[in-house]
């Protein structure tokens, strides 16, 4: 089976099934390396946060420069590299291509097992590790059926964010060098540690980088291309009680762990993950920790808007000041700080950049679906930091759990859609 796509003339072949083998022999070995990250260390300044995300860039170094691309990483694991141009195509533009090497510290994160399952039919998989997939409650999974999908064993995420990004990326980036007669412009890809944990872009080497627009390949279902994310806030309160012995502590111990109980138990239970979707922000407590004299609990603030996220701060404040007056003695204090802003904006001014985006794919016979992002990439620090960056989808789903999955089928046609990305920028002028 082949498929031939025409763009303004020109013409470029590639076989689904080879590019099928090559994916999922690389999404296979980079899975199985466990890069998940850890907040509390990337917090601290420290990036890469865990080797194995320092083991991961030294391997996809390794498989660009035996492709013959110069390739660096840098001491804090960013990997930087840039496919060279086609004779006669050096003036065309750069443009660049963003995934990251983290997985998600929200479920466990490795080894990872991955299971191959050829020819789904549709069926429930029940998974080793006591997790069942199920076709009736993931319609997207049900959609698949005949194609071949990738899970965990049950007992640990997959991997497919942002692994699949980064296997489409190589691909590709073997495709341009093994095929002469594919004429294409400079093509920069940048591999980045811990965006997991919001640090993605904190020391991104932006001297080293010349695209003026990127993609981060980190999206979902197939024609997902999002040009819009959260505003993101995260809030640390902390509670300061005042200890004494438990069997001579009326009228003087005041309970730090009790303080942030009662905070959490009041931040707007109906605005949280779990009960919102779509353009509806949330409040997120995330993490509690501390003992009878000091407790402190970290919040993450979502919202589409401005007005919006500054309404959560507020809400934020008062619910501290309420439980301070609810425990005489104590103390609550809180510090806010803005992770990454929506992107929106920002993209609106270089409608091109999403415009190609959106053509590469309808090329490749995708319908294209836009939705706001209900989270960020480091496609919204890089366009903050005056790199517009929208975000293309990977086929992956259910992403940072271990009923995690994504489609081979798909990932061919997110490998398509980046070749194709890649003539429509050849042919744009300086």
């Amino acid at each position: 089976m082949k498929t031939t796509t025409d763009l303004h003339g020109s013409f470029f072949t590639a076989a689904p099934e080879k590019l099928a083998e090559a994916l999922l022999a690389r999404f296979l070995r980079y899975t199985r390396i466990n890069t998940q990250s850890d907040p509390e260390k990337a917090d601290a300044g420290i990036m890469p946060s865990t080797e194995g995300q320092r083991q991961l860039a030294g391997m996809l170094a390794g498989e660009l420069r035996a492709m013959g691309i110069p390739a660096e990483v840098d001491a804090n694991s960013y990997l930087l590299a840039r496919i060279p141009p086609s004779p006669g195509k050096e003036n065309a533009p750069v443009f660049g291509l963003c995934a990251h090497l983290d997985t998600s510290p929200d479920a466990p994160g490795g080894p990872v097992q991955p299971l191959v399952h050829e020819n789904y039919g549709g069926q429930p998989l029940n998974l080793p590790g006591g997790v069942t997939l199920d076709p009736q409650t993931d319609c997207a999974l049900q959609a698949c059926t005949g194609g071949t999908i990738v899970t965990s064993d049950g007992n640990t995420l997959l991997g497919a964010d942002d692994k699949a990004g980064i296997a489409g990326i190589l691909t590709l980036a073997e495709f341009l060098v093994s095929a002469p007669d594919f004429a294409h412009g400079p093509v920069e890809i940048l591999f980045s540690p811990d965006e997991e944990t919001g640090h993605g872009m904190d020391k991104v080497p932006l001297d080293k980088i010349t695209a003026k627009a990127f993609y981060t390949v980190d999206g979902g279902d197939l024609g997902e291309i999002e040009d819009e994310c959260f505003h993101a806030w995260k809030c640390k309160a902390g509670f300061h009680g005042v200890a004494a012995h438990l069997g001579d502590a009326k009228g003087k111990m005041v309970n730090a762990l009790q303080m942030a109980a009662a905070f959490v138990s009041m931040l707007p239970r109906q605005e949280s993950p779990e009960t919102t979707e779509g353009r509806e922000g949330y409040y997120c407590p995330l993490e509690m920790s501390g003992s009878l004299e000091y407790a402190e609990v970290t919040v993450f603030l979502r919202d589409f808007t401005e007005s919006g996220i500054s309404r959560r701060i507020r809400c934020v404040e008062a619910v501290a000041r309420a439980v301070q007056e609810t425990f005489p003695g104590g103390t609550v204090s809180v510090e806010s700080g803005r992770q990454y802003s929506n992107m929106k904006e920002k993209l609106d001014e270089h409608p091109e950049v999403l415009a190609l985006a959106v053509q590469a794919a309808e090329a490749c016979g995708v319908r294209v679906r836009s939705a706001p992002i209900r989270g960020g990439t480091d496609g919204s620090r890089l366009t903050e930091l005056g790199i517009p960056t929208p975000n293309l989808f990977t086929g992956g789903h259910n992403f940072h759990s271990r009923t995690e999955w994504i489609s081979l089928d798909q990932m061919v046609k997110m490998t398509e859609t980046l070749i194709t990305l890649t003539k429509l920028w050849s042919e744009r002028h300086v």
